[in-house]
């Protein structure tokens, strides 16, 4: 009950012009999901998402895997290694977005002074063009350490044999990798593109204190901003703007297509797992 009622209330309340504090509500059928269509801010926040969550979705999974490889080899200290490149999933994402707007405005900036590094030179944060992959560099350094530890479960179950006799047979590393390891981890990267997905598309936290939405920008001729994301764009509407009933047909949108983006994504690998 504690999910469903206010699931059901915020569908209610999609449809008419709530506003947080008035009690008597006017229905206004499908006029607040019209709006949103219309809103370029809505739609550029819509595809900022999309393209943030693509580039988590790459990024922290290719990341993890290769220091999965890397801790569950022969390298010396891999224990303190697989423990180091965990700890920063430790940290909340409101602290972590605060340290790492520290990094990006202070130390990379007196860092390119020095060394008269010319990228540098503007904080990556500032600039429209680099500031969605600003924030996926800081997403993967915080979330690649726990996908990793899911591929190393993965490739701990996977007989030694297996790859021993590979070896034997002429297949060197990469090949092993490529047809032995990664067609019996087939089910782990089915969980670990489902978590990025929807950690990444849901981003609100490392958004709101990393950039809070900035820096300035246009979209299809109107004012925006270059890196607010979904959840922020609903929580501005809604809570900001008082737009209740705005904001909860934009979350209905948001539950609905995450919902789909996740069922073809588990789809998709579970059919990738049967072939392999």
């Amino acid at each position: 009950m504690v999910i469903i009622v206010p699931f059901v209330l915020g569908i209610y309340y999609s449809f008419t012009d709530f506003n947080g504090v008035r009690t008597t509500l006017t229905f206004v059928g499908l006029d607040n999901y019209r709006n949103m269509f219309r809103d370029p801010v809505f739609l550029h926040s819509f595809l900022l998402t999309l393209q943030y969550t693509v580039i988590n979705i790459v990024l922290v999974n290719v990341v993890a895997f290769l220091l999965s490889l890397l801790v569950t080899s022969d390298t010396p200290g891999r224990n303190f290694l697989r423990a180091g490149f965990f700890v920063p999933n430790l940290i909340g994402g409101l602290v972590l977005g605060y340290i790492w707007q520290f990094v990006f405005n202070n130390v990379l900036l007196d860092l390119g002074r020095s060394l008269g590094i010319a990228a540098l030179s503007r904080s990556l944060i500032s600039d429209s063009g680099t500031v969605i992959w600003a924030m996926s560099f800081v997403n993967t350094w915080q979330y690649a350490g726990y996908i990793m530890m899911i591929y190393v479960a993965a490739i701990q179950g996977i007989p030694a044999n297996l790859m021993e006799a590979a070896s034997v047979d002429g297949a060197n590393y990469p090949q092993r990798v490529w047809k032995i390891l990664m067609p019996m981890m087939a089910s782990a990267f089915t969980v670990t593109l489902f978590l990025t997905l929807t950690n990444s598309f849901k981003q609100y936290d490392l958004n709101v204190s990393l950039t809070n939405g900035g820096p300035a920008a246009l979209f299809m001729g109107k004012p925006s901003k270059a890196s607010q994301l979904l959840a922020m764009n609903i929580y501005n509407t809604a809570i900001a703007s008082k737009r209740w009933g705005d904001g909860q047909a934009r979350a209905v949108i948001f539950f609905l297509v995450l919902v789909l983006f996740s069922l073809v994504q588990v789809w998709m690998s579970k059919r990738k797992e049967v072939e392999m």
